[in-house]
């Protein structure tokens, strides 16, 4: 079994780290182009040229599914990317966790980036799985890049900044990015209040990695004997994970478990 993952950045790891969690076994390929990280301020069009690109390098190695493991990318090149792809290779987009957080009763927060923030995809997802539920649309400009940067002083600036714009009774924050999963617990941290209870945070690798599993019909085996170290691919080319994404405990485990097979 191969599974593919495609994001702009490091922000495919979560989803990654997931899959290798539901299935050991799984190879799997990493497909991004950092160059031309952030995808968020570039237009729809631009982004869907750059995203199918990521696409195309990865169906090349043959996947039996293809996961966009990019909201941004899922906004606006999901369509294209299938149109092109599919039925041969099954594409999972990824969408914002709302509708499992706004389950749980409100107030929520999405934390987006800016481009997405009250754009209409997202203004539709609210409507459709939070009606009659308090939701805040948060923007959080420079926080996918500074956590793409690993660049500590500026993921803590840009949380706490977003942070300061979340309503205080919040009892869930959606991660709208995938790149935010990353940095979930220093989030967690930066929402508590005292004397509340915790804020619940809800984000989407899980899902898509046990969405991309039914699609071909494969059942979690989380014994399953490892796979070898991903294949990473750096806008078309076999490279490696960067220091950057170790300096995250799912790049790190994704090459420990490569690096410990015999």
């Amino acid at each position: 079994m191969k599974i593919a993952l495609m994001d702009s950045g490091n922000g495919l790891l979560a989803a990654a780290a997931a899959v290798h969690r539901l299935r050991p076994d799984a190879e799997l390929v990493l497909s991004s182009d950092p160059a031309s990280m952030p995808w968020g301020p570039r237009t729809p069009e631009d982004v869907t040229v750059r995203a199918l690109g990521c696409a195309r390098a990865a169906a090349a190695h043959r996947p039996d599914a293809l996961i966009v493991a990019c909201n941004t990318a899922s906004v606006h090149a999901l369509a294209a990317i299938r149109a092109e792809l599919e039925p041969g290779l099954p594409v999972i987009g990824t969408v914002p966790a709302i509708k499992p957080a706004a389950a749980g009763g409100g107030p929520v927060a999405i934390w987006a980036t800016p481009a997405t923030t009250g754009s209409p995809y997202q203004r539709g997802l609210i409507r459709d799985f939070a009606d009659g539920v308090e939701v805040t649309e948060v923007p959080c400009p420079g926080l996918a890049d500074a956590v793409e940067r690993a660049d500590d002083a500026a993921v803590d600036a840009a949380i706490a900044a977003a942070a300061a714009r979340t309503p205080h009774d919040v009892r869930a924050v959606v991660l709208g990015c995938t790149h935010y999963e990353l940095v979930a617990e220093r989030i967690r941290a930066a929402v508590r209040r005292p004397s509340a209870p915790p804020v619940a945070l809800h984000g989407s690798a899980g899902a898509v990695a046990a969405q991309a599993l039914r699609r071909i019909g494969a059942s979690p085996e989380p014994e399953a004997r490892p796979a070898g170290r991903p294949t990473v691919l750096l806008s078309g080319r076999e490279g490696a994970l960067g220091q950057a994404a170790l300096s995250y405990p799912e790049g790190r485990a994704l090459v420990a478990v490569g690096a410990a097979r015999p």
